[in-house]
C-alpha cells in the first residue's frame, strides 16, 4: 500500500524500511503512528517514536525521518500537516494568539489518550476510500485536532508562534547540520538570513563558498565514517547528503585520488 494524502492528511504506509528524502521539515506535523517505528534523526541524535505513540514535529528543522515496519506488519501512521495559513486563520477566528515565542522540543512525545485515539480512529475509513474526503472535511477534521491539543497549554505556543528564525551562529548550526541535503535557501532560513546575506556571512566565517564547503565536509565525513568506523560507502553517502552512490564514488575520487570501495577491501 502506498502513501495516500488528501489534502492535509497524510496516511504513510511501507513494508520496507524507508527513510524520507525530504529532510526539511516546513510545516507542523501530528503523527499517530499505528504500527511500526519512526525513527528522526537529529543533529542532537535519534528520537524514536513505536507503535501507538503520537508525536509533533515543529516547521522549520532538519530531521531525517526513517520508517521501520514491524516484523508482521508494515509500518503505519496518520498524519496531519498543519500550514501556517491554516493556523493564521484559526488563530483570528478564534481569537487564539501565542503568549510567548515557543522555546520546548522541537519534536515533542505526547500523551496519548482516548480522545486523540478516537480522532485517528475517525480518520482511517477515509484511507480506504480516499475520495470521500472533502476540502471542507479536512478542514473541519484539521480543527479538530488543534482543539484536541489546546488541552495542553504548552501546544498554544508552539502552535501559534508564528515568527521566522532569527539569526543565529552560522559556524555552529553549518558544523552541525552539513549533512542534510537540503538547498542553501533552506539553510539561509533556518539560520535567520536571506539567501544573499546567507552567502556573504558563510564566506566571512569559512573563507570560501558554502556549495565548496559543503562538498568537501561531507566527503571528509564519508572518508571518516569508512576509515574509522568500517562502514560501507552504500551506508554512508545517503547520511552525508548525497542524492546517488555513482556521484559520491566519482567525487570521492577525485577529492581523495582513489575510490571509496578501496579502502577496506
Amino acid at each position: 500500500m502506498q502513501d495516500r494524502q488528501p489534502y492535509n492528511i497524510l496516511y504513510s504506509c511501507t513494508a520496507e524500511p524507508k527513510r524520507g528524502h525530504e529532510p526539511f521539515v516546513e510545516d507542523h506535523a501530528l503523527s499517530y503512528i499505528v504500527s511500526g517505528e519512526m525513527h528522526y534523526h537529529t543533529s542532537n541524535g535519534m528520537i524514536v517514536f513505536p507503535k501507538g505513540s503520537l508525536g509533533f514535529v515543529r516547521r522549520n528543522q532538519l530531521v531525517r525521518p526513517v520508517k521501520l515496519p514491524d516484523a508482521d506488519k508494515p509500518f503505519m501512521s496518520i498524519n496531519i500537516l498543519f500550514k501556517q495559513d491554516t493556523l493564521q486563520l484559526y488563530s483570528r477566528k478564534n481569537d487564539v494568539k501565542a503568549t510567548g515565542v515557543y522555546t520546548g522540543e522541537s519534536i515533542i512525545h505526547l500523551p496519548v489518550d482516548p480522545f486523540l485515539q478516537g480522532y485517528f480512529a475517525s480518520l482511517s475509513p477515509y484511507f480506504e476510500e480516499p475520495a470521500q474526503m472533502t476540502e471542507a472535511l479536512a478542514t473541519i477534521k484539521t480543527a479538530e485536532a488543534i482543539e484536541l491539543l489546546l488541552r495542553n497549554p504548552l501546544m498554544k505556543n508552539a502552535l501559534f508562534d508564528f515568527n521566522e528564525p532569527f539569526k543565529i551562529d552560522l559556524e555552529a548550526f553549518m558544523s552541525r547540520n552539513f549533512v542534510y541535503n537540503v538547498p542553501l535557501v533552506q539553510f539561509a532560513r533556518l539560520t535567520g538570513r536571506s539567501l544573499s546575506t546567507f552567502r556573504r556571512d558563510f564566506i566571512k566565517v569559512f573563507s570560501i563558498p558554502p556549495e565548496k564547503w559543503l562538498h568537501k565536509r561531507r566527503l571528509e565525513q564519508a572518508h571518516f565514517l569508512i576509515t574509522e568506523r568500517k562502514q560501507r560507502p552504500s551506508d554512508v553517502y545517503l547520511e552525508v547528503g548525497f542524492e546517488n552512490l555513482s556521484h559520491f564514488s566519482t567525487s570521492f575520487k577525485e577529492f581523495f585520488g582513489y575510490s571509496p570501495s578501496s579502502i577496506n577491501s
